[in-house]
């Protein structure tokens, strides 16, 4: 027959098994999601970096070279940016899941998300942007496109882009978990 004193324990050890798991799924999820923004990021920077073309139009020679535009330029910082701070924020996280974490390192986690989505939003928009007028010109204004020249430099920019917009869906998602994790915690 157990005692009043051991099925005490037993239901208090019940109750931290049952709150470890989502607390270590949580950090799972956070860490993986990080890292894939952290990987896309590099990856989109590598591209970026390497992507250039230079073709003869008309005895004309064009070079295309992702910082003649200054959109893909700051699509380049913002990248460059995420990618440090993603980094950072991994290790506060490791450091945070061993630890005791409050609603305040929750709430920072939440805000850095917040920040970062913010950042990679603009600079996916602005370098879409310019990819459009890019690739399909603008006819009414006198842009004309210049992909049908310099396809192989537009295709990579494209990777670029799709890389970063995937980072940006990593962050989206990090500040939907991390708004949910602050929302649940006791008192709010």
């Amino acid at each position: 027959m157990l005692s009043p004193t051991s099925k005490m324990e037993e239901q208090s050890s019940f109750v931290v098994v049952t709150q470890s798991q989502p607390l270590r799924s949580f950090f799972l999820a956070q860490s993986t999601l990080r890292a894939l923004a952290a990987a896309c990021t590099l990856a989109s920077l590598c591209v970026m970096v390497t992507s250039k073309e230079s073709v003869l139009v008309f005895e004309i020679h064009l070079e295309a070279r992702y910082n003649y535009a200054s959109a893909c330029r700051y699509l380049m910082g913002v990248n460059s940016v995420v990618f440090g701070f993603s980094l950072l924020s991994l290790a506060f996280l490791c450091r945070l899941q061993w630890s005791k974490p409050n609603s305040k390192h929750y709430f920072f986690l939440f805000l850095h998300d917040l920040v970062i989505t913010a950042l990679m939003m603009s600079g996916c928009s602005a370098a879409s942007a310019i990819g459009y007028v890019g690739r399909y010109g603008e006819e009414r204004i006198g842009w004309f496109s210049v992909c049908e020249h310099v396809a192989k430099f537009c295709s990579r920019m494209l990777v670029a882009l799709i890389l970063s917009s995937l980072a940006f869906f990593c962050y989206f998602t990090l500040s939907i978990t991390s708004a949910r994790k602050l929302s649940l915690l006791p008192g709010n």
